[in-house]
């Protein structure tokens, strides 16, 4: 690995446990916890990685974020309802982009606990996501 925040991405994920802030006001059996929040080279823009776990039937409210989601499922089956999409369910290995300012949401579709490793690239000053009204 060259890129030193490369490294820094990669090391702030294996300290999930010891690093991170857990977003307030979160839906029961939906976490969103944050492993890496810091500004980017880019003008006017910061990116973010969360883990973000969901228990058994567990449900993230549609939101929407301001910038575009890199997902990744660790664990567990999912579903994204992206709006003017089709639904998607995925497993572990599978990826998705989640387009800026969209609306979706997500949902555990199994017994089991699902993860979802997410990687943000953000406005600068807006909130990591906002619920849809």
């Amino acid at each position: 690995m060259k890129s030193p925040t490369l490294r820094l991405m990669v090391l702030a994920f294996a300290l999930t446990g010891a690093a991170g802030l857990v977003a307030a006001d979160q839906p029961a059996g939906f976490s969103r916890k944050i492993l890496l929040d810091q500004d980017l080279a880019t003008a006017g823009k910061h990116g973010a990685i969360a883990l973000i776990e969901f228990k058994p039937g567990g449900v993230a409210p549609k939101h929407f974020h301001p910038g575009e989601e890199f997902l990744y499922v660790l664990e567990g089956s999912v579903r994204i309802e992206i709006d003017g999409q089709a639904p998607r369910d995925l497993k572990p290995g599978d990826t998705l982009i989640i387009p800026s300012g969209v609306p979706h949401l997500g949902r555990n579709l199994g017994p089991a606990p699902a993860k979802i490793l997410s990687t943000f690239f953000l406005e600068k000053g807006q909130p990591l996501a906002s619920p849809v009204k």
